[in-house]
């Protein structure tokens, strides 16, 4: 093949790079600011549980949802263009919702048309930044998206917490703007106009079967969790999912123009790419989750405090992820990425000799095992993802690719969360003098702690065996989850280093 020339593609392109990290920032931030801004809103709005969930809810399902529908608009009328209405869309939702929300209905709509824009957004960033760099760049580039993508969560947790600490919930949605401004005008000026030229129609038919079939899968994956797994919503959601997801791989098999071209899942690097991806983001969400608990209900640091210990994992995370591509082109795509996924699970293993009066710096190098794993693991499997698709479906793949990230993300919550409130429930011990609440006490973590919290400022001091009881089980129900979650990602390592093929990843010559 013949060499790439760098002069063919664009000068300024680490400065749109920039953009696009700056614009893939944004999303995260919307993903995870929101959750240490709900008590504050649940309290303003008067919103019950129930619309609490959905306000978180609402921007996963919407967000996941639309992804390849997303993917491929912006492949197919251009990808400067989805990225730009997808950040106006952030914005305004936003704006909107910090000067004028004023119930918990209102947040959760405009919470779903934010998800709506960040479908946009996030496929536009990755297919951007695919197209804009030359082959022997593309893994460098491509693990600098990565670890923006990786950090995007711990500083969303930061901003949030600030936000709240320091002002209202409305700071919250409203200190979106002023960023995804400076990311549209700096977009309007450096990022180049790109698109499939072949100007093939839309699969509108495909594009409708799979929103029906990821929605329903993410909504049945979200609300599992609290409705109970043998609910009937639940069940029909993933009902509904399996036969839209089948009557979507037909039409597919089927159709002139398909919006997801199946032949991309013959190629190992793509299947195997996203499988791991999903599987990393799995135990990141999973572990993210967790901990935000263990730092605020046991350790008791405020919302700001507790996002602040989450950055040893980024510390590694980072620089892992951006020099990941010559650990590739040393050792190959398959052992990097295997070897990402052993550290991942090595962390956890570290995490379950966690204790109550366990040292932040023990914890904080379990962070830091976890970002190096996560940074080896994602950002080759996002370059084998983006190289093994041609580039005029560069949108499409993105989705994809963030699709998997999206699940992985949404499985590691509940099933994590699962695991840990079915540990907790049978471990937790309930003082005779409190069984009336015992429902309450072992349905709710927080909800007992809180009851301990009252009862001991009342000087009873049953309200301390509560607490210690619920703390202690509490632990053990997050070893359990970390022990699920190490098990996935060594599954993971033997299935990548088995299958995957150990190509060292794009060089001068093409």
């Amino acid at each position: 093949m013949c060499m790439e020339e760098n002069s063919s593609f664009p000068d300024n392109r680490w400065l749109i790079l920039g953009v696009m990290s700056l614009s893939l920032i944004i999303v995260m931030l919307n993903n995870v600011t929101l959750n240490v801004a709900l008590p504050e809103l649940s309290k303003d709005l008067k919103a019950d549980n129930s619309q609490l969930q959905w306000i978180l809810d609402s921007y996963a399902l919407v967000f996941g949802g639309t992804l390849l529908v997303m993917g491929a608009l912006g492949d197919r009328y251009g990808r400067k263009g989805a990225l730009q209405i997808g950040l106006v869309t952030v914005a305004a939702a936003s704006a909107w919702t910090a000067f004028f929300a004023e119930s918990a209905e209102q947040v959760i709509a405009a919470r779903a048309v934010m998800g709506l824009g960040a479908a946009l957004v996030m496929p536009s960033t990755l297919s951007v930044v695919l197209v804009v760099f030359p082959s022997n760049e593309r893994g460098k580039a491509i693990g600098i998206w990565a670890a923006m993508a990786g950090v995007g969560a711990p500083i969303g947790l930061l901003v949030g917490g600030w936000a709240v600490e320091n002002f209202d919930w409305q700071m919250v949605f409203l200190i979106n703007v002023p960023v995804i401004v400076i990311a549209l005008i700096a977009g309007a000026i450096l990022v180049p106009r790109s698109k499939d030229e072949s100007n093939m129609p839309l699969d509108w038919t495909g594009a409708a079967l799979s929103v029906v079939a990821l929605g329903s899968l993410l909504y049945g994956i979200i609300e599992g969790p609290s409705l109970g797994w043998d609910d009937t919503m639940v069940l029909s959601a993933f009902v509904l999912s399996i036969v839209a997801g089948i009557s979507f791989v037909y039409w597919q098999r089927k159709t002139e123009f398909p919006l997801l071209p199946l032949e991309f899942f013959r190629e190992k690097k793509f299947t195997l790419g996203l499988l791991a991806i999903a599987l990393s983001m799995f135990v990141m969400f999973s572990f993210m989750f967790m901990q935000m608990l263990h730092f605020q209900l046991i350790r008791g640091h405020s919302p700001l405090s507790a996002a602040i210990r989450f950055f040893p994992l980024p510390l590694g995370l980072m620089p892992a992820a951006a020099n990941s591509d010559k650990l590739v082109a040393k050792f190959g795509r398959a052992n990097v990425v295997a070897s990402g996924l052993c550290l991942v699970s090595a962390g956890l293993l570290l995490f379950t000799l966690v204790e109550i009066d366990t040292s932040y710096y023990q914890i904080a190098l379990t962070f830091v095992l976890l970002g190096l794993g996560m940074g080896l693991t994602m950002a080759p499997s996002t370059t084998a993802v983006m190289d093994s698709i041609p580039q005029q479906k560069a949108g499409v793949g993105s989705a994809t690719n963030d699709a998997s990230r999206e699940i992985g993300g949404a499985l590691g919550i509940a099933i994590g969360g699962s695991v840990l409130n079915q540990i907790y429930q049978s471990a937790v011990v309930v003082p005779t003098s409190l069984s009336g609440s015992e429902e309450i006490i072992k349905s709710s973590f927080p909800a007992a702690i809180r009851l301990g919290g009252e009862l001991l400022s009342q000087g009873n001091s049953v309200g301390g065996e509560l607490i210690n009881s619920a703390q202690l089980a509490f632990i053990d129900g997050m070893v359990g989850s970390c022990y699920v979650a190490g098990a996935v990602a060594i599954i993971a390592a033997i299935i990548v280093k088995l299958k995957m093929p150990n190509d060292k990843g794009s060089t001068e010559e093409e």
